[in-house]
């Protein structure tokens, strides 16, 4: 079983993102759980959504406090929220940046390998978003599929035009992008 943990914030689609990561995976055979955790639910406050994928059935039914893998949609989250417990050793961190990875430390993980794109910039692109507000989950989608191999480009780009309710081509297309973009 592969556990994920999103982080972001209100408004940028993790919980979307999420969803549509599992409905992908589940198009391919696989069992799946995706579910979201609120504070107090507004735009602009950190959201954290999980992420189960797994050959077998899913038994548990809990938060991921060990994650495989952690998404970081927006890096201002990096530093005031404790993002990296729990990451479990070479685990892979999936960010949302424009810094180049190796800028991004992260002293209380164990090898973990870090994955940084632009998806802010692919998303504002395709018109997905404001400039102060991009909405970049379906842009960090390609970023899952190239980085993780759970799941094919294709499945993602299935999901988003089904479930996706504005926009469809301009969101398959970010996610095509950065899937193209990301280096591995």
């Amino acid at each position: 079983m592969v556990e994920i943990r999103f982080h972001g914030r209100g408004g940028q689609g993790a919980v979307k993102a999420s969803d549509i990561l599992a409905m992908a995976a589940f198009r391919e055979g696989k069992e799946v759980q995706a579910f979201p955790f609120f504070g107090v639910e507004r735009r602009g406050a950190p959201v954290t959504a999980f992420t189960r994928i797994s050959q077998e059935e899913i038994r548990i039914h809990c938060y991921i406090y060990e994650p495989d893998v952690l998404i970081v949609l927006d890096p201002t989250l990096i530093g005031p929220i404790p993002l990296t417990d729990g990451l479990k050793p070479n685990g892979k961190i999936i960010i949302n940046s424009e810094r180049d990875s190796n800028s991004f430390i992260f002293p209380d993980t164990e090898n973990p390998t870090i994955f940084t794109i632009d998806c802010s910039s692919i998303a504002l692109k395709y018109g997905l978003g404001s400039k102060a507000s991009p909405i970049v989950n379906t842009a960090i989608l390609g970023a899952i599929a190239k980085v993780t191999g759970l799941v094919s480009i294709e499945s993602i780009i299935e999901v988003i035009k089904e479930r996706i309710p504005l926009y469809k081509e301009k969101n398959a297309l970010a996610a095509q992008e950065t899937y193209e973009c990301m280096c591995v």
